[in-house]
């Protein structure tokens, strides 16, 4: 069960081939830009169309190439948080929410719209407008629209890059919160060193449209698979001061 990914797309040059799979994990997927995150969340979400490969969830086929299956992206079941959250600007906070529950009756849709308002601490809000609420609260707006279907994995594209600081630990703080209560496969694309080592179960390094390492925040910040994934870690920032320490020799492996 989880999600498993191997997939091949050729876009203006570019190639991407990735293939890795996670359970109920939080994985990062951590790169370069243009190294091929974006795009494999746009392949697992049905937004564009693989060449190559297949994608499955919990047991379930999305996408593969030898039989010609492809759901339609509304037919799978994901909840997917872009960088600019796509909040609706002309709807209230109540109806962005709700706009995430299309198709479930309306007792339902009011029912989980209460639940998870309570729980994503945004009560009050219900009649403002995104303008008009900070970018805390608009983080926890777009989570909850991605959530109250109560999908079977999400995917978040850099949802906390405008963040300043401080803000941005309290979001990632709340997303591992929020993972234990909805303990499904989520996969988070960063370029920030430090929130990929705070946030993952597990880290999946992309390196010029290729995968350059798969494992857990201390497996690949102590001993990273090759020179190439150490500068890319020790050059997006300085690297973590619990895992700075650990010395690595490229040449020995």
């Amino acid at each position: 069960m989880g999600l498993s990914v191997r997939v091949k797309k050729k876009v203006n040059g570019f190639i991407l081939d990735a293939r890795w799979e996670i359970g109920d994990e939080l994985a990062v997927l951590f790169g370069y830009s243009g190294a091929g995150k974006s795009l494999t969340l746009q392949l697992i979400a049905g937004l564009m169309k693989p060449d190559h490969g297949s994608i499955g969830l919990n047991g379930k086929t999305l996408f593969d190439s030898e039989s010609g299956s492809n759901l339609a992206t509304q037919e799978r079941s994901f909840g997917y948080v872009i960088q600019n959250l796509a909040l609706f600007p002309h709807m209230t906070i109540h109806e962005n929410i709700l706009y995430g529950a299309h198709g479930l009756s309306r007792t339902e849709r009011d029912q989980r719209a209460g639940v998870i308002i309570d729980r994503f601490q945004i009560g009050g809000l219900d009649k403002k407008y995104p303008s008009e609420i900070s970018g805390g609260q608009k983080q926890r707006v777009a989570l909850a629209r991605a959530l109250i279907r109560r999908p079977a994995a999400l995917l978040l594209d850099e949802p906390f890059s405008a963040l300043d600081n401080p803000l941005r630990v309290e979001m990632q703080k709340f997303l591992k919160e929020i993972h234990r209560e909805f303990p499904i496969p989520i996969v988070f694309v960063t370029h920030d060193v430090f929130e990929a080592y705070a946030i993952a179960d597990k880290i999946i390094i992309y390196a010029d449209g290729k995968i350059a390492q798969i494992g857990t925040p201390t497996e690949v910040f102590t001993k990273p698979a090759n020179s190439d994934v150490e500068l890319l870690i020790r050059t997006r920032n300085r690297l973590p001061q619990s895992v700075e320490c650990a010395s690595y020799d490229a040449t020995s492996e």
